[in-house]
């Protein structure tokens, strides 16, 4: 075997092995971050007796799903209700693969990029892999042969679908500042002339906003409202399976804070940093802490709207997607235009 193709393969493993790692420990203590917020917001405690200020309560309740007992129900059609929870967490996971978390560095002689995939039309497949999620939610609704997982396996299909273009339209100002889809030039562009959400800050609301709908956060959990469908798409699941599709949605609110941060916010870039002179593999482990702060703040911007916000009726949620987001986001296109042949010109 050609040794730079081994280098290459063994890097990419590390690469995905790290990665794995570190969104799964995320997900994990998101679910504390949510109830512990969402205690103070309400004047509780929250989980505080597992480990030091509760830190090993994530551990506790990954135990008690792996040894919950798994239930199928005779009436589901088993193949696609058993392969359901994979299409909704095998391309959430898959999704963060082409983020940038920090610059390049040099290690053992070889220039490293913090991404696993550094491809060229970055954005087109993270749209491609965030809309495939929507096809386990709806066979899982079907698959369940439950009025409940039915009904909100249909209105995930409405939803994303009055969604995913406005927040599509959304990134279209983005592309056209940068001229590319490629993740990292987009950053670079912010770099140089200033982040995005200063003068693209519509389009920063409207992305945002369509971000909440497409991983079914609330005000916009309507495919699984507890108090109208039990649990929505996942009311006949039990165990891991039920597991994997709370699992599914906090990375997919990693993934959309990692994207928001990345479009919007200059990803990894930190206004100045180079004028302090530190040496660069300091400097990229600088970079990479911002980006996770970054995406921490909206990870708590997440929380913060969930158990503030009460939910929408369903007619509100499709006026919002079709009567505002969708008109503003073609004005925004257009004021994005004529900005960048001022620019040009």
């Amino acid at each position: 075997m050609d040794p730079n193709l081994s280098q290459l393969l063994v890097e990419s493993a590390v690469k995905i092995a790290i990665f794995f790692f570190v969104v799964m420990t995320a997900v994990a203590y998101m679910t504390l971050v949510e109830r512990r917020v969402s205690a103070w917001i309400q004047d509780r405690q929250g989980p505080n007796r597992v480990g030091p200020f509760g830190l090993l309560q994530p551990l506790a309740d990954g135990i008690k799903f792996l040894f919950k007992e798994e239930i199928t129900p005779p009436h589901v059609y088993r193949p696609v209700y058993l392969l359901a929870p994979l299409l909704i967490f095998v391309p959430a996971l898959v999704t963060f693969s082409v983020i940038p978390i920090g610059p390049a560095v040099e290690l053992y002689g070889r220039m490293v990029r913090l991404q696993i995939a550094d491809v060229d039309n970055g954005v087109l497949v993270i749209l491609a892999l965030s809309a495939m999620g929507v096809y386990g939610v709806a066979l899982a609704g079907w698959s369940s042969n439950s009025k409940y997982s039915l009904m909100g396996g249909l209105r995930s299909s409405a939803q994303l679908i009055s969604y995913e273009l406005a927040m599509g339209l959304s990134i279209v100002g983005v592309l056209m500042a940068a001229g590319s889809l490629r993740l990292n030039d987009i950053i670079e562009r912010q770099a140089e002339h200033g982040w995005n959400i200063l003068w693209q800050f519509p389009g920063f609301l409207i992305f945002l906003t369509a971000a909440f709908a497409e991983t079914n956060r609330l005000p916009f959990d309507l495919p699984e409202a507890d108090t109208e469908l039990v649990a929505g798409y996942h009311t006949e699941y039990s165990g891991m399976r039920f597991s994997m599709f709370y699992m599914a949605e906090y990375v997919n609110m990693i993934t959309a804070s990692a994207l928001a941060t990345t479009l919007y916010c200059g990803g990894y870039h930190v206004p100045g940093l180079y004028r302090l002179g530190l040496p660069p593999l300091v400097a990229a482990l600088v970079q990479v802490l911002a980006f996770c702060v970054k995406v921490g703040f909206f990870l708590f911007v997440y929380v913060w709207v969930r158990w503030t916000l009460p939910r929408f009726r369903y007619d509100q949620l499709m006026n919002l997607g079709w009567k505002v987001l969708l008109p503003t986001a073609l004005v925004h296109i257009l004021w994005v235009s004529f900005v960048v042949l001022m620019d040009w010109s």
